[in-house]
């Protein structure tokens, strides 16, 4: 799977791709170095390491990320998106790779495990 977006919403979809294959190393490689990000209330996870530890939490609970971006604010090489469930900042990178600086995410509850 290729890790490199072009434009900000194929970055939406390479990120919900790797929701799907529950693949972390792709996870870890479409956030930038220093990157946050903070599901509903919890903790932040910083950094692509811990991101991916934190996007593996959600794939055992059946938790899901669907691409949706419902506005696509570009000034530059900075992005916001904004989509249903989730806020998103993304930078793209002097290799021309957009990439999530700072990435809010509230959980599909609905498709969660039952107790």
């Amino acid at each position: 799977m290729s890790t490199s977006a072009h434009t900000p919403e194929e970055l939406e979809t390479l990120f919900e791709d790797a929701f799907v294959t529950r693949d972390r190393t792709v996870v870890e490689e479409l956030f930038e170095e220093g990157a946050v990000l903070v599901v509903d209330e919890g903790a932040p996870a910083r950094g692509g390491r811990e991101i991916a530890d934190l996007a593996t939490v959600m794939w055992d609970c059946d938790q899901t990320f669907m691409a949706d971006p419902r506005r696509v604010l570009q000034a530059r090489d900075i992005c916001l998106i904004v989509a249903e469930r989730s806020i998103n900042v993304v930078h793209r990178g002097s290799d021309g790779a957009w990439r999530y600086a700072i990435s809010l995410l509230s959980c599909d509850h609905t498709n969660t495990k039952e107790p």
